[in-house]
């Protein structure tokens, strides 16, 4: 989490070493300045979130140092110090842009509460910031694909992105592309210029996620210091995708329910009720229905979700993608990286094809960053692909381990051995007779081999 700095500029040292001091106790980063000149300077080299900055100082006025601030970075807050009878000029600062002032002497807990609510502001409007950078980016993600499967899907897709349906549920396998079909379908609507707003709801705390997703007003619990805009309102007009909705705690699914039935919600402590139009994209790898009869998934939900569902085909369902998307993968990380890698060859383009990726994109795109990464070649070679795949792709498509090449800094042949004595029995459902067969071996040489790696005590 990253740590506030703040940067106090006064010219006693006395007032400069006690706000050190507090500030530090809060868990803030502090630097310090007696006098303008010093404190420009740290601005530029420190970037500080906040500087506390002394009407009174010795050459550069306060007033002066505070101009020059804004013209550096008109986001840093700036809290001017005055004494008694200063007010005039505080007004002043405050029209020229400063965030708020506080009198000599003042109270130490008074000013950290003043100076929570300044970064929390200011942390709001970078949130403001981000979502409209994010609703610049309303041209819609590249979905690689020629097969069936994708032909299909886009169809689906681009009927889906036309229509005013406001909720979807997309269902698939862990690494299918599940958030890039719901910016797809976001940047393809009439709301693309509007925010899309991802919350994992497996990676929030179910006490926090209600808070997340309807915000809360000051003072609705310990923590609320300050009111908190929740992911529906500030996605008003917008989508909001729900990843692993599967996950989502029971107690929060019925909020949510009730949240769909006609998008009105009140913040947590509040009394107003907010209505907002937005579109709930929600995903799962998990089955729904085998969650329903756990009843760890409500049924009302369910259907509530899935007005339009969409389901996402592994990778092996759709091999003739692979080489496809590895290519796009390899054309994405030669620009990240530097590198100029052409192409795949025969052998490694098999046994891609052979896999069965059972990471689905996510792993061919993570094995193609490290191939790029790690290789030297303007070809992407069999060496370059990890040995697992070789082993696993060998056994599942008939491709011959001897076509392997062995990498300069060499492999250990016990862990090849291990591998594939394991994937043998894995394929034979640890039938010892079939999968000491599909290695061409003797029932006794591959109990053996099953001993020696630890498969049989």
């Amino acid at each position: 989490m990253k740590r506030n700095k703040l940067l106090v500029v006064d010219d006693e040292h006395l007032i400069r070493w006690s706000l050190e001091q507090n500030l530090k106790k809060q868990g803030y980063d502090v630097v310090t300045a007696g006098t303008g000149e010093d404190a420009l300077r740290l601005v530029r080299e420190e970037q500080p979130d906040l500087v506390f900055l002394d009407i009174q100082l010795p050459g550069i006025s306060g007033i002066d140092v505070l101009e020059k601030i804004k013209e550096h970075d008109e986001e840093i807050i700036v809290i001017m110090v005055t004494a008694h009878g200063g007010l005039e000029t505080a007004v002043n600062a405050m029209r020229l842009g400063a965030y708020d002032y506080v009198s000599k002497p003042f109270n130490l807990d008074e000013l950290s509460i003043i100076v929570k609510k300044a970064l929390e502001t200011s942390d709001l409007k970078q949130e403001v910031v981000r979502l409209r950078s994010e609703t610049k980016k309303n041209v819609p993600p590249n979905i690689i694909g020629d097969s069936r499967h994708m032909k299909y899907l886009m169809e689906v897709l681009d009927k889906v992105a036309k229509s005013e349906a406001s909720t979807v549920l997309v269902q698939g396998e862990s690494g299918t592309g599940k958030e890039l079909v719901a910016k797809w379908i976001h940047y393809s609507s009439n709301r693309a210029e509007k925010p899309f707003i991802a919350i994992n709801c497996a990676a929030v705390p179910a006490t926090l996620l209600e808070s997340e997703l309807f915000g809360h007003e000051k003072g609705a619990f310990t923590d609320a210091k300050a009111t908190k805009k929740g992911l529906f309102e500030l996605a008003d007009g917008g989508t909001v995708f729900l990843d692993e909705i599967g996950d989502m705690e029971m107690g929060m699914q019925a909020k949510l329910l009730r949240f769909l039935e006609d998008r009105s919600f009140r913040r947590i402590g509040g009394g107003r009720v907010f209505t907002v139009d937005v579109r709930i994209i929600s995903a799962t790898n998990k089955e729904l229905h085998k969650s329903i009869e756990e009843k760890t998934f409500r049924n009302d939900l369910y259907y509530r979700l899935q007005v339009i569902p969409i389901f996402l085909p592994s990778l092996r369902e759709r091999k003739e993608d692979i080489i496809p998307l590895a290519t796009h993968f390899i054309n994405l990380y030669n620009k990240d990286f530097n590198k100029k890698v052409h192409g795949i060859a025969g052998m490694a383009e098999r046994m891609m094809v052979d896999y069965s990726w059972p990471g689905n994109v996510r792993e061919l795109k993570n094995v193609i960053e490290r191939a790029i990464i790690l290789g030297n070649d303007d070809t992407l070679l069999l060496e370059h692909l990890p040995l697992e795949i070789v082993a696993k792709a060998s056994l599942q498509g008939g491709a011959p381990v001897s076509s392997f090449r062995l990498p300069p800094e060499g492999i250990d042949i016990e862990e090849v051995e291990k591998e594939l004595i394991r994937q043998a029995l894995e394929m034979a459902e640890w039938n010892q007779s079939k999968a000491a067969k599909k290695l061409n071996l003797g029932i006794d040489a591959f109990r053996y081999r099953m001993k020696k790696f630890g498969y049989l005590k």
